[in-house]
């Protein structure tokens, strides 16, 4: 079995690759790696983590509830106290309580906004972000030795487990809504009287943004928050193309803005009240506003290679640094375990804030732009048409090309950095960057990136113009070089 770590963790298709043996043997590598003295010498983990104590959690995929007690019992099987999920939850949830209950790390089934198809698993070190890259390789050693030597998992019968304590079924909602309630401002939000749609896109988000604003006066209407494993019928990915639902309720009157957060919460997207897409770059940019001028907080900012220049100007005015890093919210992570990080995000919607754990929150920055929309004490759309104003114009747009052979990077980088242009849009590039795929800046501060995606067989363009034009000139030339290259 052929299993890679990806970006965030391993995905691969319900009953072809993913299946309960493959899943049992990926826990026991797992099991292997955690105990093995290398695991611990990695930097950033807990000291006070239990070596033998691990936190299980599962979204509302097809099986994941199934998947999550095989993986329970796969890990009491090797002397592991595992604390499984009663429900289905949200991964912020699970990371959080992996680092709250001192755990040396954690198991996520889920294939996050994946197509309904897939399945996965994201693994959790005790700090409470995703496994560093050399504790997954870790893994995948164990993994091919396991194989090698032909040896099987370790299993242990689930009501055995119960019965010795060895799984420990428990609410992660709890623990981790009273530390939200600790960085968000519930006061504020109470006087704004707002009313508020989340479409939960019927991931495992469903339910607790509603309940975390219970008492404080906001009317909350939920849609798409039952039970659906085939999520409708689409990716549970928040952005405008599968949120026409969100948009519906919000033109309807449901509310004065939308929230949306994708299968396993840890991604956020918004609406504002004309049924205008807010995506998560406009939604970082308005935080580190709000944080720096309404909280007075100070700290690095860090955002991926995709992400807008908003957030360079916008720190360049306030006289904070700014990290550019690969795609992945593990490379943002990174810096806010050594360094005193304001916020960090990127452009697929994860985005954490200082005093959280280093893991991307669609419930926690929700929860923040409804606070930063009740504080304006004006609308959504107004507080985008402002910021746009301030530090704008900036449009965006991505899109992806499926490929049906696969690419090798370093010969695209290479080959995209050779055939370098000196100017599209009629603006000339002033810059290319190789941090992740090849990235043209141009002199404008527009910029266009093309690399491939970490977690499926795609070719990603992605653009960002001070005008519709050179969007569209940005995506046209993108697409000409994908497509020679595919």
């Amino acid at each position: 079995m052929t299993v890679h770590f990806g970006t965030d963790g391993w995905r691969a298709v319900i009953s072809d690759t993913f299946t309960f043996h493959n899943l049992q043997l990926v826990t026991q590598a797992i099991a292997d790696a955690i105990a093995s003295e290398s695991w611990n010498n990695v930097a950033g983990q807990e000291a006070k983590s239990d070596p033998r104590k691990m936190v299980v959690g599962f979204d509302t995929r097809f099986l994941s509830d199934r998947y999550a007690k095989e993986v329970a019992r796969v890990l009491a099987a090797n002397g592991f106290t595992v604390y499984l999920a009663q429900a289905d939850a949200p991964t912020p949830a699970i990371s959080y309580n992996v680092y709250h209950m001192g755990a040396i790390g954690g198991v996520m089934i889920t294939a996050s906004h994946n197509a309904p198809r897939y399945n996965g698993v994201k693994l959790k070190s005790a700090y409470g972000g995703s496994a560093l890259p050399e504790q997954c390789r870790e893994v995948e050693v164990f993994l091919y030795d396991n194989e090698t030597r032909g040896r099987g998992p370790n299993l242990m019968d689930y009501d055995k487990a119960v019965e010795l304590k060895l799984i420990r079924r428990f609410n992660p909602i709890l623990d981790y809504g009273e530390h939200l309630r600790k960085l968000i401002n519930f006061d504020i939000i109470a006087e704004g009287k707002l009313r508020i749609v989340v479409d939960s896109m019927y991931g495992s988000g469903r339910g607790v943004i509603r309940g975390l604003l219970q008492g404080t006066g906001c009317e909350v209407q939920e849609i798409r928050g039952e039970m659906n494993p085939g999520f409708g019928g689409v990716h549970p990915e928040p952005i405008a193309r599968y949120l026409g639902a969100l948009a519906g309720a919000v033109s309807n009157g449901l509310g004065d803005f939308g929230l949306a957060t994708d299968g396993d919460a840890d991604r956020i997207g918004a609406m504002d009240e004309r049924g205008n897409f807010v995506d998560p770059h406009k939604i970082m940019a308005l935080s580190l506003r709000y944080l720096v001028e309404k909280r007075g907080w100070t700290g690095s900012v860090v955002r991926t290679v995709s992400t807008t220049r908003m957030i360079d100007r916008l720190a360049a005015r306030y006289g904070l640094t700014v990290h550019e890093t690969p795609v992945g919210f593990n490379h943002i992570a990174d810096y806010m375990m050594k360094e005193d990080v304001l916020i960090g995000g990127e452009e697929s919607g994860g985005i954490s804030f200082k005093g959280h754990i280093p893991e991307g929150d669609g419930i926690l920055m929700g929860l923040l732009l409804t606070e930063i929309v009740a504080a304006s004490k004006t609308s959504l759309h107004e507080l985008v048409q402002n910021l746009l104003e301030d530090v704008g114009p900036a449009f965006y747009e991505r899109t992806d090309l499926r490929l049906r052979h696969p690419v090798s990077k370093s010969q695209m980088t290479q080959r995209l950095q050779d055939e370098a242009p000196a100017q599209i849009g009629g603006e000339a590039v002033v810059q290319v960057s190789t941090r992740d795929g090849v990235k043209y800046i141009l002199a404008d501060d527009s910029w266009l990136l093309i690399r491939p995606s970490g977690t499926e067989p795609v070719l990603r363009v992605y653009a960002e113009g001070r005008s519709p034009a050179m969007v569209k000139a940005l995506l046209d030339y993108g697409n000409h070089i994908v497509e020679n290259i595919a």
